[in-house]
C-alpha cells in the first residue's frame, strides 16, 4: 500500500485529494497548520488517516513537521498542495517550505501544485519580508 503525504489538506483540493486516495486504499497522511485546523479533517482522521501539524510559514515548525512525517516511514509520494495567495508569508509557505520538506522527507514521487496566479502576478517582492 502506498503512503502519501499531502500538505494543506484540511480543505479544498488537498482534502479532496486525501479523500480520493483514501477511497483507493492508499495510506494518507494529512497536514494541518494548527491543531484547530486539523479538526476540519476529522472525517478523514476518523477513517484512519494519520496527521502532521505545523505552520509552513515558520521554519522551525517545518522541521518539526518533517520529523513527524518521517516517523511514519518512507513515502511513495508527497503532494505539496499548501499555499497562500497574499501576505508576508508568501515566500516561506509557497517556496521555502516545499523546498525544505523535499530535502527532509524522502519520497519516490513529488507533486507540486500551483495556481494560475503566475499568469497575472507581479514581480514586486516588496511585501515578501
Amino acid at each position: 500500500m502506498s503512503r502519501i503525504l499531502i500538505t494543506g489538506s484540511t480543505d479544498g483540493v488537498g482534502r479532496a485529494t486525501a479523500a480520493a486516495l483514501l477511497d483507493e486504499g492508499r495510506e494518507v497522511v494529512v497536514h494541518a497548520r494548527t491543531p484547530q485546523r486539523l479538526a476540519a479533517a476529522r472525517e478523514l482522521t476518523s477513517r484512519g488517516v494519520s496527521s502532521v501539524v505545523g505552520d509552513l510559514a515558520d521554519l522551525d515548525q517545518v522541521h518539526s513537521l518533517a520529523e513527524q512525517a518521517n516517523a511514519f516511514g518512507p513515502f511513495d509520494a508527497v503532494i505539496h498542495n499548501a499555499g497562500i495567495i497574499d501576505g508576508s508569508a508568501l515566500l516561506p509557505v509557497n517556496v521555502v517550505a516545499p523546498y525544505v520538506l523535499t530535502a527532509l522527507v524522502p519520497a519516490s514521487r513529488l507533486v507540486y501544485l500551483s495556481s494560475s496566479m503566475h499568469r497575472g502576478g507581479r514581480s514586486d517582492l516588496a511585501r515578501a519580508d
